[in-house]
């Protein structure tokens, strides 16, 4: 099953820890120190990464949504 995965720069407080989780996916920008998708409709294969990144996430920015 595909997946897309959000991120909301206005909540996103700079810990780069998804960075750390999947680093394909989620990406750092430094100037406006929050965090920027990479690949918003990443390989399956790193589902579990991006969930684990979405989990950990302390500001809450990061969400995977479902699709058919």
């Amino acid at each position: 099953m595909s997946f897309r995965v959000t991120a909301d720069s206005g909540l996103c407080q700079g810990h780069q820890l998804c960075q750390g989780e999947a680093p394909t996916v989620f990406g750092f920008d430094e100037a406006a120190d929050v965090v920027v998708l990479l690949d918003d409709h990443p390989d399956p294969s790193v589902r579990d990464d991006v969930a684990t990144a979405v989990k950990y996430c302390p500001a809450f920015a990061l969400a995977i949504e479902e699709e058919d």
